[in-house]
């Protein structure tokens, strides 16, 4: 029996804002656990929580209270620099509307993440080409964002979260800027990435896309349920 390796670990976490002097609980005691090589989606509708939970899976807002733990980093109380280390190590994000930038091509959008993580030119040019060619775009690399359908750019997103090969892929909504068939491809992209290896965890609104993980995890105001396995 293969002994699964714990890479995301949430105990009795909650986040809470205050309204004036009324505090509002957002999340509620959420208890989640992923193990490498996972492919789990989060569902739920707008207002659910799902958004604050990823902000703070993706380590880009904090805690109220409870702990957190990512790839054997104790993440609850970090300070902003000690986050973002994290953020640029640990987690590759591809977001619903790309966020590529319009002035780079599909290389240098997807070499970026090395150069902010000090990888000499030649290294990186490597290894952003490699990857952009594992993604059936090795003819688009000079090619501009608007150059690119919308499926080709989140293509180069995807190049881009994980060419520094993060401990998660943190994927939010990423189908919702592409229409049926294109976001279909993207996520046999995921399962194909999935399959090699790599863990992902998917936040979405659309139980269609959600049926693609291999785990699909709800959450309702704020709290977690799941078929079989961790609740809140």
């Amino acid at each position: 029996m293969t002994m699964m390796t714990e890479i995301l670990n949430m105990k009795n976490i909650v986040k809470s804002y205050y309204n004036g002097e009324e505090e509002q609980e957002v999340l509620q005691n959420i208890n989640l656990t992923v193990n490498k090589g996972e492919f789990i989606s989060i569902l739920g509708p707008s207002g659910s929580g799902k958004s604050t939970l990823m902000n703070i899976i993706g380590c880009l807002d904090v805690t109220t209270s409870g702990e957190y733990t990512l790839a054997g980093n104790d993440v609850s109380e970090l300070d902003e620099r000690e986050l973002a280390r994290i953020r640029n190590k640990e987690i590759g994000f591809v977001f619903q509307s790309f966020q590529l930038l319009p002035r780079l091509s599909a290389l240098e959008n997807v070499e970026l993440p090395l150069v902010y993580a000090g990888i000499p030119t030649g290294e990186r040019k490597k290894k952003a080409i490699d990857i952009l060619e594992r993604l059936g775009l090795g003819d688009k690399l000079k090619s501009l964002p608007t150059q690119l359908s919308g499926g080709q750019q989140q293509r180069v997103a995807i190049a881009r979260s994980i060419v520094t090969e993060p401990a998660i892929l943190l994927a939010d909504e990423p189908t919702g800027a592409l229409d049926q068939k294109t976001g279909a491809q993207i996520m046999e992209l995921f399962e194909e990435l999935n399959s090699g290896g790599r863990t992902i965890i998917m936040i979405t609104h659309d139980k269609n896309i959600a049926a693609h993980a291999k785990r699909t995890i709800q959450i309702i105001d704020g709290r977690l349920t799941e078929g079989g396995g961790i609740s809140a």
